[in-house]
Order: C-alpha cells, then sequence, then structure tokens
C-alpha cells in the first residue's frame, strides 16, 4: 500500500511509555504517529467493563505522582494538568503472614519505620540500615538509568566514574542485601513483601530495582482521578492538536531499515509509513525478536537484549460486588496474603500444590469519582502471580485446539482462588453479583509480550546493569520507550518514555519542573 510520509516520529505502542514519549515529543511541536495493536489507547493504563463494572488492568497504585513530586511534574507538563492522582490515604498496603501477623504500610516514612521498630524489638538498628541502603540503591539505579539518554562519549564516561556505587547496589539481589541488613527471617520477609508490584522475587531481583520501586512509594501512593483511562484521555489530545494521531487496532509487525537507518513502519495490512525517527515502546525484546530483520537482532545489543528472560505472568480475578463493601472488610489499601514466611515462594508454578500468595484491591474505592449508585456497585481484583510453565501447553494453538481442556483448566483455577478469597474476605462474598478470571494467555494476546510478562524484562541483576536497555539504539533513528528502559511499572514507564524523549530532544527536561 501506499507509503505515508506525514509524521516526524512514529511511536509503536501505546502504554505508559508510548504514550508518554509520544505527548513529550507532540509538546517539542513534532508530529507524532501512534500506534497500538490492541482495540484501544492506553495499553496497561486501559480499562475495560463487563455487565456495569468497570476495572483497571494494570494501574493497582502509584508512588511519586502528587502535583508536588516528580511524577506529577512530568504528567502536569504532559497533560497540560487534566491528570491528577489522588492519595489512597495514610495506608497503601497492608501485609498479611501467618499466625495472624499483620502489618500497615505507609506513610510518613518514620512512622513506618517507628512501626517497624515496635512489633520487631532489638532490630531498631537493622530497620535503619535496611532503609540506608534503600536510599543509596536507588540513587545507584537512577545513575545507571539517567546515563542511558546521555550520548557518547559522556555516557561512558558517566558510567566509569560511577561503575562501583552502580555494581555494589545494582549487582546484587534483594536477598543479598536483606540478608545483609537484617537478621530477623520475618523481618526481612515483611521488607521484601511487596515484591509482586514490579515482579522480582527477593532471590533473583536486583536491589536497586527494588530500591527504586519501593522508594517511590515511600511518601505514599495515588490512584488516577477516574480511574486507569483518564490518563490516556489526558494524553492523547495533546499529541493530537500537535497535528499528531493515535491510532489503534494496527498491529506493526516490521520497522522499516534502510541503509542501516530506521525510517518507517509496515503494519500487517501491509499499510507503510514512514518518519526520521522510530520508537519502539512494546517491550524490548519483543522489539528485537518481532520487529527487526535477521542482521539487526545478529548485532551485539540484539543478543543481550534477546538473551534476557520475560518476567513473571499471572492470573487475576476481577469482581463485581453490591452492597456497603467497605462495611464488610474492603479498603483503600491493598493486600498481600502469604501462606508462609518464605516471600520467595511467592510464585505459582504448580497448579497443584497450593496458592502461595494473593494481590487483593478495591479499585472503585480507590477512585473519588466513583458513584456507586443505588446498589452500591463496587469493583475488586485479586492477583496470583504465575509461571508460565502453568498454562504453557495450552499456548501457541492449545487453547484453540482443545477448548474442553482449556476451558475446565480456567474453571479449577477461578474455583481455587475464590475459594482462597472467601477465607480472606468472608464478608464479602455474599456481596459478589459477577466474576471473570484472566489469564497469562489473555495478558499475551493483548499486550503481544512475551510468556505473558506483564513487567518486561527480568528485573534481575543483569538486567539492570545492561547496557543494551537504552532508549537510543545502534540504529540510527530506532528508540526504545517504556518499562525496560528504566524499571517495571507505571512510574518505571513514564520515566522510560520521558529518558527516551530526552534522547530525541535533549531540551526536554528543560521544559517542565
Amino acid at each position: 500500500m501506499s507509503t505515508q510520509d506525514q509524521y516526524d516520529v512514529i511511536v509503536i505502542g501505546s502504554g505508559m511509555g508510548g504514550m508518554t514519549t509520544a505527548t513529550a515529543l507532540s509538546r517539542t511541536d513534532r508530529r507524532v504517529l501512534l500506534l497500538e495493536q490492541a482495540q484501544n489507547i492506553g495499553g496497561l493504563t486501559h480499562t475495560f467493563s463487563r455487565e456495569g463494572f468497570t476495572w483497571d488492568v494494570g494501574i493497582h497504585y502509584c508512588g511519586t505522582f502528587r502535583r508536588d513530586q516528580a511524577g506529577g511534574k512530568m504528567l502536569d507538563w504532559l497533560s497540560g494538568g487534566t491528570v491528577e492522582f489522588a492519595s489512597l490515604g495514610t495506608v497503601y498496603d497492608t501485609l498479611h503472614f501467618p499466625d495472624g501477623f499483620e502489618l500497615p504500610v505507609g506513610r510518613p516514612l518514620e512512622a513506618f519505620k517507628m512501626e517497624l521498630k515496635d512489633r520487631f524489638p532489638g532490630h531498631a538498628a537493622e530497620v535503619d540500615a535496611y532503609f540506608e541502603a534503600l536510599q543509596s540503591a536507588e540513587a545507584a539505579l537512577h545513575l545507571a538509568t539517567s546515563e542511558r539518554a546521555m550520548p557518547e562519549p559522556f555516557r561512558s564516561a558517566h558510567r566509569w566514574w560511577n561503575q562501583t556505587k552502580i555494581r555494589r547496589w545494582c549487582g546484587r539481589t534483594t536477598g543479598d542485601v536483606i540478608d545483609e541488613c537484617i537478621s530477623d527471617p520475618k523481618l526481612a520477609a515483611v521488607l521484601s513483601a511487596q515484591w509482586g508490584t514490579f515482579g522480582g522475587a527477593p532471590k533473583k531481583a536486583s536491589f536497586g530495582i527494588h530500591a527504586t520501586i519501593m522508594g517511590h512509594y515511600l511518601d505514599g501512593a495515588g490512584y488516577p482521578v477516574g480511574g486507569a483511562s483518564a490518563i490516556a484521555k489526558g494524553l492523547v489530545p495533546v499529541i493530537e492538536s500537535a497535528g499528531g494521531t493515535a491510532r489503534a487496532a494496527t498491529s506493526v509487525t516490521t520497522i522499516l531499515i534502510e541503509n542501516g537507518a530506521a525510517v518507517g513502519v509496515r503494519t500487517d495490512s501491509g499499510e507503510e509509513f514512514r518518519a526520521p525517527v522510530v520508537v519502539s515502546a512494546i517491550g524490548a525484546g519483543e522489539t528485537v525478536e518481532r520487529l527487526l530483520s535477521q542482521d539487526i537482532r545478529q548485532q551485539a545489543w540484539a543478543v543481550e537484549i534477546a538473551g534476557l528472560e520475560p518476567s513473571v505472568c499471572h492470573f487475576e480475578i476481577y469482581l463485581g460486588f453490591e452492597g456497603d463493601i467497605a462495611r464488610q472488610g474492603a479498603t483503600r489499601s491493598n493486600h498481600w496474603f502469604y501462606e508462609s514466611w518464605d516471600t520467595d515462594e511467592g510464585i505459582w508454578s504448580d497448579l497443584d500444590s497450593p496458592i502461595p500468595m494473593v494481590f487483593a484491591s478495591f479499585p472503585s474505592l480507590k477512585d473519588e469519582t466513583h458513584d456507586p449508585g443505588p446498589t452500591q456497585r463496587h469493583t475488586g481484583q485479586f492477583m496470583v502471580l504465575a509461571d508460565w510453565s502453568t498454562v504453557a501447553e495450552f499456548a501457541e494453538r492449545g487453547a484453540r485446539e482443545r477448548p474442553e481442556d482449556w476451558a475446565a483448566l480456567k474453571e479449577s483455577i477461578e474455583k481455587r482462588m475464590i475459594a482462597f478469597y472467601a477465607e480472606k474476605f468472608p464478608a464479602l462474598m455474599p456481596l459478589i453479583t459477577f466474576h471473570e478470571l484472566g489469564t497469562p494467555l489473555a495478558t499475551a494476546r493483548f499486550t503481544a509480550h512475551e510468556k505473558g510478562g506483564f513487567y518486561g524484562l527480568e528485573t534481575t541483576p543483569r538486567r539492570a546493569l545492561s547496557e543494551a536497555l537504552s532508549p537510543r539504539t545502534p540504529v540510527p533513528g530506532l528508540f526504545l520507550s517504556g518499562q525496560d528502559v528504566v524499571t517495571p511499572g507505571i512510574a518505571g514507564s513514564l520515566w522510560g518514555g520521558m529518558l527516551c524523549a530526552a534522547a530525541i530532544d535533549s531540551r526536554i527536561f528543560t521544559k517542565f519542573g
């Protein structure tokens, strides 16, 4: 089909990272074409509805999004102030362990530290040592990721100057550092319990990534006013007002390379769009494996990215309630339920074994604009992190070729998850009027992420130290955006999107603040 040349930048993928890059460059008067393979713009910031209930699929809570914080300032500049986050309150998480142990996690930090010291007497110095390590590791990862937008030779000089600090904190696992700081196994479990927010089990995750994600919550957490879809509603008009286009249901199959440089994209319908800058925000691994030619995939940077594994996948049940759920135990804060004190065992890898950990939340209570109506309609979600092996036999064409087996497996999983939920929230069970199971296959289909890895690439030390995960690739005109460039999650995707935009136009970081 005919080639179209009216855009300055093409961005593939409309998740938080892609939207951020597209919007930031639109703010510098570039015409951006934002392409999304799914039916809705927004990636994992989109929402969906069933029988009058609406749920988010990827935003459970975020840190640093108040208007006086870095993330909030970025969103204000990007959206013109139309996107806002509201606080979840003093407590944003509650941890539940065996033997009835419960611990609220909240702000301010000093109050949380005091709570930890009260609950674990005799370990006050260890608590302080952990949070000092958290601060140092967060700074180290910021050094490692900020240089990714730098041109050479500044980037190499920056890495040489800071390499000792970066390797000390980013090159060791969460488990390694916590074992060094903490002697009480239960305190260690508490301090590592929220790893599901980025998909990195303590024995495997880089402490630098753990510290950055945990650190961005320490001053509280928030949720988008109007729900997760408010983000796309605030950013897409900015792209369009600059002469750009956000186009859903358009799957890119190839990044066009001419004379060694990226010059455009081809879609599955055969359309070609050309621009001097092409940004992929679908995931670094997916970009290499699916959109680039064999000769590009053999380049060292691409080989390094292809060698990184995808993150965890998950099962999630979406609940619809009718009734006063707050009176029956639902809260604005989220809940982490562990069935043992070993937080490394939080991944459900054997469907014949008990569910090891569940994350539960109530999005309708977090959104201050939600109107429950006369029947008090509310929503809930609960998620089990899983290994891809639990559904691997049904991947590719397995679910279609064996629909009865797939349906039976889903029914079994849903029953077990509902039974788990009934143990934790018995008073809510009579109020459930709708429930639906989401599977790793659904995530893989919607996001096109390998093995349903909704947090992008592995969160290991080798990922944190990888120099291949840079917004500026060795291919002229080709850039990477999103959570793989910085850290997993919505905040990480925002930063990854801004770093990508800054790598394209160095004026970006002078535009807000």
